[in-house]
């Protein structure tokens, strides 16, 4: 026997050895499921009268207009046997190699073999003519609602993500060249990924995006220097200190959504919206949201605005000196913020000079990707899940949105973390991402029906404290940032619910990116511009095709517009005073508290 037989013989018996090792997992992974008592089904598929309609109305298709399906049908049939007959042609000839490809590009099949291996490249071209069939049956099928026909579209497309061969390991050319070269060591990592996610979910496969164990709150990420100055059962409000001798005259109150952690403004220095606003010269508070428990099921809207909103405003008022404030409300707390300044103007209440939207919807007349998630089978499911359980599960809402971006969110990070066994990366958005919030029972029931499916506050409007509030009740200065490619509040829908509002001074930005990188996107990165234009009386496309285009970052766009709000200078201000004293250094502890499994 040669040296290199003897590497070969002793590789392979490694590798046996490691698949044992795999063997042995994977039994303590059959253990870890059967214990596992899965959320109920409404909140993992969508009632079957989906997909009922759906090929009831595709089978009346066919009988009325049989041959527009049978020529979908033949051109499936035809391209799959033609596909055939290339690569057998391709190895009658004597050749290894895969027949001509016109299959678009996809990142997903990047590895060179899914184009030279005809094994791997026949199986991709195949799986693309069968996501290209599908897909064209479902745009076929006609006398379908509206809302039906997004949501057949919606879990056809996942069906056609999960079922793409990159997602297992015998047609994954990556993992199994990395399972050879690491003797099956990869495999073994894997699965020990695998299991641990499971462990740390009660079950529930929740793949982990980022390394917990590089980020700590306060030190690499949230560490812009300030004191908790205030505290109450829902918030924890921050105050920063001042890096400049002067500060605007006008406080800024930030409200970040209460869905995930407040820290997304404040990952790290350079990326800090909270830090750069301080720069400015703004005296900056931040509410930081309780991570709510069960003994919060009985929390509504109304005590996000009462003891959240309206005290915040209170004490900053108290703190600073001032009569008015200026406001920000991102995401569901710019929608809440809408809410709050609608009640303020009822009440004859004018603390708020300006606000300020960042991602904010008001009206959900089209309910865009959410479709299939806002639908009464699904919104029944969860408030049976709020009843039940008092909260919302953070994981169910983390899930939810992740399957808007299965490939990225989904089925990527799980190929790299359970197929090639690989760690996951340092990457503190992907770490704020995981680091979620529940949602009181009463609240998220609220939420759903009278704002997203009722629509209220831009209809009929919504009752509360005893008043109708309205969206045409918003009258004071305001500004409001929406994203371009923003899937979760579009911004064209963003753009519908602001015309509505009455205020004489408005501004209206749309930047590049998407929900979170549109926002977060300081000037020193040169990276993200935007798009404007005063006239709101046009429609969204309008508007976008009219508006002016500017590189880089809107911060010093909005400091322009948010400074003419603010007042004169004044000498700065230090956190706290002897009716606030500091109770502890930024970022506090709520938002160290993690979410109830």
């Amino acid at each position: 026997m040669t040296t290199d037989d003897g590497a070969a013989v002793a590789k392979y018996e490694e590798l046996n050895k490691n698949l044992e090792k795999v063997e042995q997992l994977s039994q303590r992974l059959v253990e870890i499921m059967a214990k596992h008592s899965p959320v109920r089904p409404e909140l993992a598929a969508p009632n079957q009268d989906v997909f009922t309609n759906a090929a009831t109305a595709y089978w009346a298709e066919m009988v009325d207009n049989p041959s527009k399906v049978l020529e979908q049908q033949m051109e499936f049939w035809g391209k799959s046997v033609k596909h055939f007959v290339e690569a057998q042609h391709m190895l009658a000839q004597g050749k290894l190699e895969a027949p001509e490809d016109p299959t678009p590009t996809d990142r997903r099949f990047a590895n060179p073999l899914w184009q030279s291996n005809p094994y791997f490249n026949f199986i991709k071209q195949q799986y693309m003519l069968n996501a290209e069939a599908i897909r064209n049956a479902v745009d076929s099928i006609e006398d379908l609602p509206s809302k039906e026909r997004a949501r057949l579209k919606y879990f056809s497309d996942q069906i056609v993500d999960m079922m793409a061969p990159t997602n297992f390991l015998g047609t994954n050319p990556d993992a199994l060249e990395k399972a050879v070269e690491t003797e099956g060591k990869s495999l073994i990592a894997g699965l020990e990924n695998l299991i641990r996610d499971l462990e740390a979910n009660n079950g529930e496969l929740i793949v982990k995006l980022a390394d917990e164990n590089a980020f700590e709150l306060g030190k690499n990420v949230a560490t812009t220097p300030g004191k908790v100055v205030f505290r109450n059962r829902m918030m924890e409000l921050l105050q920063y200190a001042p890096t400049t001798d002067q500060v605007h005259e006008i406080p800024l109150v930030i409200f970040p959504p209460w869905i995930n952690k407040y820290y997304i403004l404040d990952l790290k220095e350079k990326n800090s919206l909270i830090k750069w606003l301080v720069d400015q010269g703004y005296t900056v508070f931040v509410v930081s949201w309780v991570n709510p428990d069960r003994s919060f099921a009985n929390v509504s809207l109304e005590d996000y605005i009462e003891e959240g909103y309206l005290v915040a405003m209170d004490e900053v008022k108290k703190l600073t000196k001032q009569k008015q404030l200026n406001v920000v409300g991102y995401c569901i707390a710019g929608t809440t913020l809408n809410l709050t300044l609608s009640l303020l103007k009822k009440r004859g209440d004018k603390s708020i000079k300006s606000a300020t939207f960042f991602t904010t919807l008001t009206d959900f007349a089209d309910q865009g990707e959410f479709t299939p998630f806002l639908q009464d089978d699904f919104v029944d499911g969860i408030e049976e899940e709020a009843d039940e359980e008092g909260i919302l599960r953070s994981f169910i809402m983390q899930r939810t949105f992740s399957f808007l971006r299965s490939n990225d969110l989904i089925y990527g990070p799980a190929i790299r973390s359970y197929m090639m066994g690989e760690a996951p990366p340092a990457f503190d958005l992907l770490y704020w991402n995981g680091d979620g919030s529940g949602l009181p029972g009463v609240m998220v029931v609220q939420y759903l029906r009278k704002l997203c499916q009722q629509n209220q506050f831009v209809d009929e409007g919504i009752e509360m404290f005893g008043e109708k509030l309205h969206i045409s009740d918003v009258t004071l200065p305001i500004c409001a940032v929406t994203c371009e490619t923003d899937h979760i509040a579009r911004w064209k829908d963003c753009y519908r619910g602001f015309q509505q509002t009455k205020s004489k001074n408005r501004t209206f930005i749309v930047s590049e990116s998407g929900h979170i990188a549109g926002i977060v996107n300081p000037p020193s990165k040169k990276k993200y511009g935007h798009y404007t234009n005063k006239d709101l009386n046009l429609s969204a496309d309008e508007w976008i095709e009219k508006a002016e285009y500017t590189e880089g970052s809107w911060w010093p766009r909005w400091d322009t517009w948010l400074s003419s709000q603010s007042g004169k200078m004044i000498p700065a201000r230090e956190p706290g005073d002897s009716d606030h004293p500091p109770l502890e250094d930024a970022p506090g502890s709520y938002v160290k508290i993690q979410a109830t499994r």
